[in-house]
């Protein structure tokens, strides 16, 4: 018989009902003098609690409950099945005997946990014994055996049952779990797609872990039961529950704050591709920029709410070890003091990265330019920024060091375009034939929706040793600058060699005044 030193509810069914474990009950201030508590066991029941010193407890609980099985074994073995339970007074203290056998003395300790005379709570202690032995003997005879037996057939084929029906829904919602993609605009499907991706990806893998708990639950759940249906498992049902009781505590924090942050993931998605589904974000000049926040935004939100159910399940944690977690989120706050003096940096970090995100000053899909980098923005949170170049390098930035940023692809971009013309040409010809090259690719379906605006010819900007050199603007969507700007000189290329118009090189050109030339010199002599 296993020795449980654990608060639990009085079991009086005979069907086995799975107690409820805590740990011991403790009062007094002295490590070794204070008082513990526990419960004496008879066929995995509980039947009354004892109390005693820390140092003397386990010897004692563990004295009264072999004196227990022994009283219940020969109990059991005798043909007439009396229960004689005497109870006798020693040294002021009151003892009991069951049938002529000793069990116990009943203390202070055992007075003050029931709040009771010595003498009442050994009155309550036999009445609670002989309903003990009675319920043991009654649990022993053929009848309820077979009873108990068809009751643990039954619970076997239900749980066979109902896994097989877990096992299938799963199988069905799997096949079911494609999320549909609403038709929506162009500009957004990419995006949207994604995210609809990754809520799938974070339901399914929320439904996995939910239907093995569930799995889990039942056939452990039907073994415990099955155990306690029977007199002589049901000390092993206790005995697992009481050794199991931490693991499992924290298997199920684990577990849960694991799906709490795949669900929560999931929530963002679908709110992030909602609002760009609905389309309320795709019909003004700024929808492209809104999607690249509402993108930046999922990713932060999934950052922090990760740290907090983090927190949230180490305090579950703790809580469940039985640490007082009051000292420690104490403690907590001065160690945050000291790291946030520490780790200036990093808080500085975290705010600069805040303000850049609140601000719209760039986002995930930006070009922008930092110093003497740049690239495209593949990474943002609250401490970092990461850019891709053009030459495909990662370059890593701290938030705190970013004072001030170009952002080339904010809202809209401009094309600025400097077009050399041969002096000899005809200068206003050159800017009509340009004019037409723009006008003509504004009017192609292909080109006219990354084009907000006409191009504008502004004119001669500056007299080079090329030539003349015309300045073009063409206003296009975020990061489309360089493919329409790639598209018009192409065009303009050939415009020019079929109007006869010649783009010029670098040239230079060299005057000599002859009337300055130094006389040359022949074996040392003028000439």
């Amino acid at each position: 018989m296993a020795i449980a030193v654990v608060s639990i509810p009085k079991a009086s069914a005979q069907l086995p009902i799975l107690p409820f474990l805590q740990s011991p009950s403790t009062t007094g201030s002295d490590a070794d003098n204070r008082i513990v508590s526990g419960w004496i066991y008879l066929d995995g029941y509980p039947v009354f609690q004892i109390a005693g010193t820390r140092t003397n407890f386990p010897e004692r609980s563990r004295n009264i409950q072999q004196n227990l099985n022994q009283i219940r074994q020969n109990y059991l073995s005798s043909s007439e099945r009396n229960i004689n339970i005497d109870t006798r007074i020693l040294n002021n203290s009151p003892v009991i005997y069951v049938n002529g056998q000793y069990l116990m003395t009943v203390t202070m300790e055992d007075a003050r946990l029931r709040r009771e005379e010595a003498a009442v709570s050994a009155v309550q202690i036999t009445e609670e014994l002989k309903k003990a032995l009675e319920r043991a003997d009654k649990e022993r005879t053929t009848e309820i055996l077979i009873n108990q037996g068809k009751v643990a057939v039954g619970v076997g084929v239900l749980m066979i049952v109902l896994s097989g029906g877990v096992y299938y829904l799963q199988r069905r919602l799997k096949e079911h779990s494609q999320h549909p993609i609403l038709p929506i605009a162009d500009n957004a499907q990419q995006l949207t797609t994604q995210l609809h991706q990754q809520q799938d990806r974070d339901i399914q893998e929320v439904k996995t872990r939910l239907f093995q708990l569930t799995q889990t639950g039942i056939w452990s759940g039907g073994f415990l039961f099955i155990l306690g249906l029977f007199p002589y498992t049901r000390v092993f049902q206790v005995g697992i529950i009481t050794a199991a009781q931490i693991p499992i505590a924290l298997a199920v924090i684990i577990v849960g704050v694991y799906v709490a942050t795949r669900f929560t993931y999931a929530l963002i998605d679908r709110l992030t591709s909602t609002l760009i589904s609905t389309g309320v974000l795709l019909n003004t000049e700024a929808s492209r920029r809104m999607e690249l926040r509402v993108s930046t935004f999922s990713g932060v939100t999934k950052s922090i709410i990760t740290g907090i159910w983090l927190v949230v399940g180490i305090l579950l944690s703790l809580l469940s070890l039985g640490i007082d977690i009051v000292p420690l989120l104490a403690g907590a706050g001065l160690i945050g003091v000291a790291v946030s003096l520490a780790s200036q940096s990093l808080i500085k970090d975290a705010i600069n990265g805040f303000l850049i995100i609140f601000e719209d000053q760039y986002a995930l899909g930006d070009v922008i330019a930092v110093g003497d980098v740049g690239g495209l923005v593949e990474n943002l949170n609250l401490r970092v920024t990461q850019l891709r170049d053009a030459e495909g390098r990662l370059i890593t930035i701290p938030n705190s060091e970013i004072k001030v940023v170009a952002n080339l692809s904010s809202r809209w971009s401009r094309a600025d375009l400097t077009i050399p013309v041969a002096y000899e040409n005809n200068i206003d010809d050159a800017m009509d034939l340009i004019k037409q090259v723009g006008s003509q690719m504004n009017q192609d379906p292909l080109w006219k929706p990354q084009i907000l605006e006409m191009p504008q010819v502004l004119g001669i900007d500056n007299f080079g040793d090329r030539g003349l050199m015309i300045r073009v603007w063409i206003k296009t969507l975020p990061l489309k600058q360089w493919d329409v700007g790639r598209e018009f000189r192409r065009r303009l290329k050939i415009a020019f060699d079929q109007a006869g118009f010649s783009i010029p090189v670098p040239q230079q050109g060299i005057w000599l005044n002859q009337g300055e030339l130094p006389h040359s010199k022949i074996n040392g002599k003028s000439e």
